[in-house]
């Protein structure tokens, strides 16, 4: 943790994340390379979605994980990785893990915004799979009842795909510190909260790993290869300290590694 979360800059890392983040933004865009792209969106589309048509528990199950509650769900699991001593972090590094992740998630959420707007303004936006593949199944019509927990299956503008990026942004500042079954098991949560939107069609493939990959791979380039996480996260661990002082003297809280910061 002291390692990466230095206060200085190390430019080979910084340069090489936006090198691949330049390459695979470049492979969809220049024409020849975005066929293959283009190809592989059909092809996972119509892998993950045909089976819906048969509806059953298989569809319901990839119905309930395209619910918006879900969402916070997934949210709770990514941050118990973060907050559980010993999951990743030992207990006195649980909070400076935190500041720093909540600091490069703000970072990711100005550069998405950036981009997004490039996006539109260079007409790379486009509709979600489940808008544009005729005979694509839509979860919504399987279960209209559901409308009202937001079954997220259909997006006008599904480019980059913002939902990843978060998921693949926490997998990358994890990758930093988790080695062996806690890696595959992060990378692995990842994956399976992405795979929702992808099976219902809210996203093409390329959104989230074109898209939302690139997105991940400049807030991680700034976050941990420039002094950036470690301030913030110095300067949140002093903004905060008299009120995690106050929740140390609470019987239950107290106890928690992300309170007593040891």
């Amino acid at each position: 943790m002291t390692t990466l979360l230095r206060a200085s800059w190390r430019m080979r890392p910084l340069l090489l994340c936006h090198l691949f983040a330049a390459l695979l933004l470049a492979s969809w865009v220049w024409e020849p390379t975005r066929l293959l792209w283009d190809h592989f969106d059909d092809q996972l589309f119509r892998l993950l979605n045909t089976p819906l048509a048969d509806g059953g528990w298989w569809a319901k199950t990839w119905a309930i994980g395209s619910l918006r509650p879900m969402d916070v769900a997934a949210g709770l699991i990514m941050l118990s990785f973060l907050l559980h001593r010993g999951w990743v972090f030992p207990g006195n590094e649980v909070r400076r893990a935190l500041f720093a992740f909540v600091a490069i998630l703000l970072l990711l959420l100005l550069v998405r915004t950036g981009f997004t707007a490039l996006a539109k303004l260079l007409d790379w936006q486009h509709a979600s799979p489940s808008l544009v593949i005729d005979g694509a199944v839509r979860l919504s019509e399987l279960f209209p009842d559901w409308d009202r927990w937001e079954l997220k299956d259909a997006s006008e503008r599904s480019f980059p795909g913002d939902h990843a990026s978060v998921l693949l942004l926490w997998a990358l500042f994890l990758s930093f510190f988790a080695r062996g079954w806690r890696l595959l098991v992060i990378w692995g949560l990842a994956t399976l909260f992405m795979l929702p939107r992808l099976v219902a069609g809210a996203h093409w493939g390329s959104d989230d790993f074109v898209g939302g990959l690139f997105l991940s791979l400049l807030a991680i380039a700034w976050g941990c290869c420039t002094p950036y996480a470690s301030h913030c996260s110095h300067a949140l661990e002093r903004l905060t300290a008299p009120l995690f002082a106050l929740l140390a003297r609470l019987p239950m809280i107290g106890r928690m590694a992300l309170v007593r910061g040891d």
